[in-house]
């Protein structure tokens, strides 16, 4: 099996100054030793810092040393006339970087200074650790490298300082890409204290520092008596900053994310999906997360492995540290990469992307992709789109089963009609023939096809291999008139959402051909929602930056997401399942006002509309709706992409993706808030199209409701907005609200 990630080894400065040691002739630089001995053990990249502790010194004993001094010596009059120069013209001296060449540069990852504090509370703290870092992108976009591992927020007060800083990196430099280190948690729950901004005791000029630690990240302290079980506020604490930062730096790609997984990871799987939705470019996984199992090997706990193994999906690079040190007893060095290697290959992710016949397989390459639906009513479909979806092994399967099921099903007869509307290239044709002979009724078939290229290859067909079991009519399946009406339809029209290729416009027009106990297949299909997570796709939609990219739903094979709701939850349980039903079509349908041909007066029968609640267990940031559809061919055979019931009803089917609608911006849910989504199908003499909305809201408890909003609220709280009105406001009341959005189709 081919790997599909890759694998860093982080050294510290101290592992640098070793490797100068053990340099023969055919190395020039410690760096370049360590780049030969790494891709030896299998690295395809190193991870360095950027910088020496003697940077580290010379910038404390320029900008913290003579603040700390209550004296006004000439010697901190110099120090504060180098800072000045320094602040005017940063630079680095050569015995403060580790790196100065370009083939030294190559497949390096850097981390920049740790110790930086671009979020203290010390306003010339701040100001001047932005300063140097700046100073140390600049070095590194000299030496062309392409990724920068950030040091992370430490303070929840001043992360906005932070996300400016990073702006600005992100906007001085046009190819290099950011990498904020972060924990999923805070590793010291809550501190009563913010720590001095960079105590004396933190500037250690020790040649040899340790591998860096996870960092501490201060923020306000919730007082509670069971330290056993953090709140989640405070499980939210990392990912909540990093929401902020991302958003004042306008959703950047350049800006990505390395995860750190010294620490255990919390149980709850909802808290630990939402980085899926996240680009989460690397992990870092230290020595000590690792523990040693009964033979004394190391191997990760449960819930680490786990999430490895699910994020392999997204091909981070893992980033290994401290593996050299003999933490574990047995297996030395190679163990580690080894087990990332075991864990990698034993994710059900990786293992269907390598398997044919997988949607994983077939689809790689389109993940998170977006692409337009198509429109085979006002379009021709080109032969190499019918010929990729003819590649659908189980769709074709599911269909012929279902039309002979229906054959056994229909009363004894010697003629018994089936037509194919909207034959394409005929393989619904040759899946009906295949049931017809498996039933071993007589039965007869007319396929109808209005793409005139198409009805080309259905001819060729028709002369040689058909003959006469079957008759051709061109034309469009609303107008083109049949010799007699039909026992069996079978159409191929559903999209994404079931109804958004039109499926039930064309079906109008056809089910004049049959006949009034005729069997339609498919009977019945139905559309369904969920409120969906992806910085990704949110990225990709907006990349036009017009409206209509906004306003138009997508295809999608979704990878890098998460589906923000729960099952029930809500004031009472009022809310619904994680992923609900928007409306449902049935065909052959009775409640539609028809002509003297058999066709509808007006599409109003087609109009559709819900609203639909649902529970947000963990705050998240909504980017759009996700879309799926669950159709009935015959009886118990069926179609489905709902994430529920796809393996069952119609495992590995190829033909449709999700689809996903997008907001025109993020919507932030806090924590057990009550998510509304309504969506609208909306139609006009020429046009079908959607508009959706959302709004949210927070349990406002002991809050007398008025009157006219009884009806809403039961048992110990309700649930309050901008528009609901309440005796009190309330500051945990939180009420966001989207404007619509809009889609059209041509009929």
């Amino acid at each position: 099996m081919t790997d599909v990630v890759s694998l860093a080894s982080c050294f510290t400065f101290g592992d640098i100054s070793q490797a100068s040691a053990r340099i023969d002739g055919s190395d020039n630089t410690p760096v370049l030793k360590l780049i030969k001995e790494s891709h030896a053990k299998g690295y395809d990249f190193l991870c360095l810092p950027l910088t020496t502790p003697k940077w580290r010194e010379r910038w404390r004993n320029m900008c913290i040393v003579p603040s700390e001094s209550a004296n006004d010596t000439d010697e901190n009059a110099t120090a504060e006339q180098q800072a000045e120069a320094w602040r005017k013209a940063p630079s680095f001296l050569h015995e403060e970087v580790t790196i100065s060449r370009l083939d030294e540069a190559v497949p390096v990852l850097v981390m920049a200074s740790d110790w930086l504090q671009l979020d203290s509370t010390d306003d010339w703290v701040r100001h001047d650790s932005e300063i140097a870092l700046r100073q140390e992108v600049a070095y590194a976009s000299y030496l062309n490298i392409q990724t920068v591992i950030l040091p992370p927020p430490r303070h929840r007060s001043q992360v906005a300082s932070y996300a400016r800083a990073i702006n600005e990196c992100l906007k001085s430099t046009a190819y290099m890409n950011f990498s904020i280190r972060l924990p999923i948690y805070d590793p010291v729950v809550f501190q009563p204290k913010e720590s001095p901004p960079i105590p004396p005791s933190t500037m250690s000029t020790s040649s040899t520092p340790s591998a860096p630690s996870t960092p501490k990240i201060v923020t306000p302290r919730v007082s509670t008596s069971k330290a056993a079980r953090a709140p989640e506020g405070e499980i939210n604490a990392t990912w909540e900053m990093w929401d902020i930062i991302r958003t004042l730096c306008d959703y950047n790609t350049r800006l990505t994310l390395t995860l750190d997984l010294t620490l255990p990871l919390p149980s709850n799987a909802g808290i630990l999906n939402r980085w899926m939705a996240e680009p989460v470019h690397h992990i870092f996984l230290p020595a000590s997360t690792f523990i040693a199992n009964v033979k004394g090997y190391p191997v990760l706990p449960k819930g680490t492995q786990s999430f490895l193994r699910n994020s392999m999906a997204h091909h981070p690079i893992i980033i290994m540290s401290g593996v050299s040190s003999g933490l574990h007893t047995k297996g030395g060095e190679s163990a580690y990469a080894q087990y990332v290697r075991h864990v990698e290959k034993t994710s059900s992710a990786v293992q269907a992307a390598m398997t044919a016949g997988t949607v994983e397989h077939f689809a790689q390459g389109y993940q998170d992709y977006l692409q337009n639906p198509l429109q085979p009513l006002m379009d021709n479909l080109q032969s190499i789109t019918y010929q990729t979806f003819e590649q659908d092994p189980v769709k074709y399967r599911n269909y012929e089963e279902a039309v002979y099921r229906a054959l056994m099903d229909w009363p004894d007869s010697d003629h018994i009609v089936i037509c194919v509307a909207g034959a394409g290239r005929g393989p619904l044709v040759e899946r009906s023939l295949t049931a017809i002979k498996r039933s071993r009724r007589s039965a007869f078939v007319y396929a109808v096809e209005k793409n005139p290229n198409a009805f080309v290859t259905l001819q060729g067909r028709k002369q040689n291999e058909w003959g006469d079991s079957v008759q051709l009519f061109f034309g469009d399946m609303r107008h083109v008139e049949l010799p007699e009406q039909v026992d069996i339809l079978i159409t191929e029209l559903l999209g994404s959402f079931g109804d958004n290729e039109l499926s039930p416009e064309c079906l109008d027009g056809a089910m004049r051909f049959l006949k009034p106990d005729g069997i339609s297949i498919p009977s019945s299909y139905s559309a369904h929602l969920a409120p969906l997570s992806s910085s990704k796709l949110y990225n990709n939609a907006r990349i036009s930056r017009e409206i209509k990219g906004m306003e138009t739903p997508y295809v999608v094979m979704f990878q890098n997401i998460n589906i923000l709701s729960g099952d029930g939850g809500g004031v009472s349980g009022r809310c619904g399942r994680r992923i609900q039903q928007c409306w449902e079509f049935e065909h052959p349908r009775k409640d539609a006002t028809v002509d003297e041909r058999g066709l509808p007066l007006t599409n109003s029968h087609n109009v559709r509309s819900t609203k639909l609640l649902f529970h947000i267990p963990h705050a998240g940031v909504m980017h759009g709706l996700a879309g799926y559809f669950e159709a009935v061919l015959y009886g118990h055979v069926g179609l489905s992409i709902h994430p529920n019931s796809k393996d069952r009803v119609s495992k590995d089917m190829l033909s449709w993706f999700p689809l996903f609608f997008p907001f025109k911006e993020p919507l932030y849910l806090p924590s057990n808030s009550e998510l509304h989504v309504s969506i609208w199908r909306l139609t006009n003499e020429r046009q079908v199209w959607y508009e959706w909305y959302a709004e949210s809201f927070l349990p406002v408890f002991n809050t007398p409701p008025s009157p006219e909003h009884s009806e809403d609220t039961s048992g110990d709280g309700s649930y309050a907005s901008s528009s609901t009105h309440v005796a009190v406001p309330s500051p945990v009341i939180d009420a966001s609200v989207l404007n619509c959005a809009r889609v059209e189709k041509n009929h």
